[in-house]
């Protein structure tokens, strides 16, 4: 259909005056969608049962100040300051189930008031909600990936510390463990640290929690798990065996001089593609009291190595290629043992995609237990996007040599511009509550498609 220059083109010269009234206009009209799920979770009295044993404000409790925190963060803002932008809008009151919302100095006392026992209370909320979804996968195989990040802050808060950061030496920061789903790319838990301890800190006990967590929900399953170089030990091996668990762990080369030795005095390599070969051995440290199988991995790289060389003392150094160690229990050809091991690297992504769309890395408070609540909202608003897609999407992929997430995700942020920040208007004609959105067709679509199938599932 063609359409005459006239009537597409008109003449702007005045702009409209502005006024400013109360019509029940939201912004976020898509947050009707985390409703129902909200509901069959039993979200908020599952928050408020957290928090129990503190003594409840006379009008808002912790746990509606922890769902606020949830919603905060699912609408994309950071600061807490930033809640006077939705302070009046009716689908976010809607959603928490309440007529007006806190103000700021509210949330950040209830913050303080915060004590480590509704930490407790809260990761265990979060452990539940991502082995329920797990129970109902039904896994012949579940992949933990365990990681640290840095959350630094230019202030002191309370349990922060001084620790190695490259971009920002000197900055106090915390410095917490992560343990993560590979299947379904949740979080299942957190152990929270100051910024200057190594990775392994307390990782013992941490990483043996999280497999027992996994073995009561799944005790058909096979648990394996990938950890990178920092937590390489015979302690850490010791446990994984113990547990039945099958891992795969990078080996550092400055603990250990004799792996250079062995790269470089090695003549045949086997070739699994065009770029990369391996070999491996049963070997052991000296002070381990077993063998173990250590996969040897060369890979040809154009790319320049612009790291201190510190004259060839530990790291193998042979122009073109880059080598990799590997110590394993799995029972793989070295070519899929490496993909599997290789795909830890989502983890990465997970935590790239907490930072930028959960607001992971800021730190509101200067108390310890405040920024512990405020770090598992966003851990909590991240698994509960996930939820919402794994509840109305069907599954994707099939388990894969690197253990790729079985649901090809969109990122919280993509839900938001899609479907989340769509603008509205709540009204009740003939006394219905009714929802008013722009006539997108493509929007329409798929926010129909979400509400449909967590109706059938409720």
């Amino acid at each position: 259909m063609k359409c005459s220059r006239a009537a597409i083109h008109r003449k702007t010269h005045c702009l409209p005056e502005i006024q400013f009234e109360d019509q029940k206009l939201t912004s976020c009209a898509g947050l009707v969608l985390f409703q129902p799920l909200f509901n069959s979770l039993g979200l908020k009295q599952q928050l408020a049962n957290c928090f129990r044993h503190l003594k409840v404000s006379p009008i808002f409790g912790h746990g509606l100040v922890v769902l606020i925190l949830i919603v905060h963060l699912l609408l994309g803002y950071r600061r807490l300051q930033d809640l006077r932008y939705y302070h009046d809008d009716p689908m976010v009151r809607r959603v928490l189930g309440i007529s007006r919302l806190p103000d700021v100095a509210t949330i950040s006392r209830t913050l303080a008031g915060m004590d480590l026992r509704g930490v407790d209370h809260l990761r265990k909320l979060n452990r539940q909600l991502v082995t329920d979804r797990l129970q109902r996968l039904g896994l012949a195989r579940v992949t933990l990936d365990f990681d640290g990040s840095v959350i630094a802050t230019g202030r002191f808060a309370e349990g922060t510390a001084v620790g190695y950061n490259r971009k920002k030496k000197g900055q106090r920061s915390y410095y917490p463990l992560f343990c993560t789903l590979a299947q379904t790319g949740q979080i299942l838990d957190v152990w929270h640290r100051p910024g200057n301890v190594h990775d392994s800190n307390g990782a013992q006990a941490f990483i043996l929690e999280c497999i027992r967590e996994i073995r009561a929900v799944a005790p058909q399953a096979i648990i394996e798990t990938r950890m990178d170089s920092a937590f390489f030990s015979d302690e850490i091996v010791r446990l994984l065996e113990a547990e039945g668990v099958e891992y795969s762990i990078s080996v550092p080369f400055e603990r250990f001089v004799k792996l250079k030795r062995l790269i470089e005095a090695r003549r045949q390599w086997w070739r699994h593609s065009g770029k990369i070969a391996y070999f491996e051995m049963q070997w052991k440290p000296s002070k381990w009291k077993r063998r173990a199988r250590f996969v040897f991995v060369r890979q040809r790289s154009k790319v320049q190595s612009k790291e201190p060389v510190q004259l060839d003392l530990f790291t193998p150094f042979v122009w073109g290629y880059d080598f990799k160690v590997i110590v394993t229990n799995k029972r793989i050809r070295a070519g899929k043992l490496l993909a599997f091991h290789n795909g830890r690297g989502a983890q990465e992504g997970v935590f790239a995609e907490l930072k930028t769309d959960s607001q992971l890395g800021y730190v509101p408070t200067r108390t310890l237990s405040g920024n512990q609540i405020y770090l598992l909202s966003a851990m909590l608003a991240h698994n509960l996007s996930r939820e919402l897609q794994m509840e109305t999407m069907v599954k994707q992929r099939a388990t894969t040599s690197k253990r790729t997430p079985l649901w090809a995700f969109e990122r919280l942020d993509t839900l938001r511009r899609k479907l989340i920040q769509r603008a509205g208007r709540l009204t009740r004609p003939q006394g219905q509550l009714t929802l008013t959105m722009s006539a997108n067709p493509t929007v329409k679509s798929e926010l129909l498609h979400y509400l449909d199938v967590l109706k059938q599932a409720a």
